[in-house]
């Protein structure tokens, strides 16, 4: 919606507040379910015997970035609540005026930009490792298959989300 106008963005950002039941909705849909793989996530990314210094794979690669991305996906999800929901809390009215105060600082762009391409390959790079766990690609060539998917739908959505970003810039 920010990529249309500000008033677009307004507008679905105020859908959002008046939606019913929100709060259910933000709690069961959303922070519960994201703070459950959130904890379980970082127990993992800590607990993970990486081996990329004795196999030099592709796949090993993408293991280790998966955990880095966890770690920055949480650290970016938690500061971005903080400066929106938690501020909404408190009285700030969340609008394109709120996003565009907050990039308009080149840390805060650049934090943004890491955040978001790292939640979205966390996303991607999960996708696929889902796939293969529960049985759904468990031969070589449906798992490269899924390698070009899981490319693509990273693209399209840090296409997508950077262009978000800047459109408060």
């Amino acid at each position: 919606f920010a990529t249309r106008s500000p008033e677009a963005f307004n507008e679905a950002a105020h859908f959002m507040e008046m939606l019913p039941f929100r709060y259910a909705l933000e709690i069961f849909v959303i922070f519960l379910p994201i703070l459950y793989h959130a904890i379980y996530g970082v127990y993992i990314a800590f607990t993970a015997k990486n081996n990329v210094n004795k196999y030099n794979f592709l796949r090993n690669w993408l293991f280790v970035a998966q955990r880095v991305t966890g770690i920055i996906t949480f650290i970016f999800i938690a500061w971005h609540v903080w400066e929106t929901r938690i501020a909404a809390a408190f009285g700030a009215e969340v609008n394109y005026d709120m996003m565009s105060s907050i990039l308009s600082s080149p840390f805060m762009l650049t934090f943004y930009l890491i955040g978001v391409l790292s939640t979205i390959f966390h996303f991607a790079n999960g996708l696929w490792s889902f796939a293969v766990s529960w049985g759904i690609t468990v031969t070589p060539r449906s798992q490269v298959i899924s390698t070009y998917v899981t490319l693509a739908i990273f693209v399209a959505l840090s296409i997508v989300g950077v262009r978000a970003i800047f459109a408060f810039v």
